[in-house]
């Protein structure tokens, strides 16, 4: 096919779908190309957590995987925030909230306080909710539907207000 380029995949119809495990370590690679040391630092923190978790479970992480470390980390970051603020340390606390604008960057779409509301309601009924003692089996069914697109925290506090009436 002389004078004729052909595009490498370009006879594909589909776009492929990147892993989020794909997409942390191109990010890594660029952000070392661009010399950007404090977003490489913490690309690097996440990578190092992601590999930590896959070599003590001897498991390949999948999306749900990483996206659940991810919340880990931020939730680690804005406590060392709370701690660093309260012993005077501004210049720590910019370092971890930057740390947490570089994760939630891998982190889905958060969801609004309506669809939270739906979710909740949906999950009451389908489970049979009644009373707090149900508590749990409402929080089984809404875990694998909201994790990652929502502080689990609050969800549980709503979830609580809802069943006690």
């Amino acid at each position: 096919m002389k004078g004729k380029s052909l595009r490498p995949f370009s006879f594909f119809p589909f776009i492929f779908h990147m892993s989020l495990k794909t997409r942390i370590s191109d990010d890594m690679k660029a952000a070392m190309r661009a010399k950007d040391a404090p977003r490489l630092g913490a690309i690097r923190l996440l990578l190092a957590a992601m590999k930590q978790k896959e070599v003590d479970e001897r498991v390949e992480l999948t999306d749900t995987d990483v996206i659940s470390i991810i919340d880990k980390m931020i939730k680690q970051r804005r406590d060392s925030i709370s701690q660093y603020e309260a012993g005077s340390r501004r210049d720590l606390a910019d370092a971890e909230r930057f740390e947490i604008t570089v994760l939630a960057a891998y982190m889905p779409q958060a969801l609004s306080d309506a669809e939270i509301a739906a979710a909740i309601s949906d999950a009451v009924q389908s489970s049979g909710a009644k009373a707090m003692s149900d508590m749990g089996k409402v929080m089984a069914v809404l875990k694998p539907k909201l994790a990652g697109r929502a502080d689990m925290g609050k969800v549980s506090a709503l979830v609580k207000s809802k069943l006690a009436g």
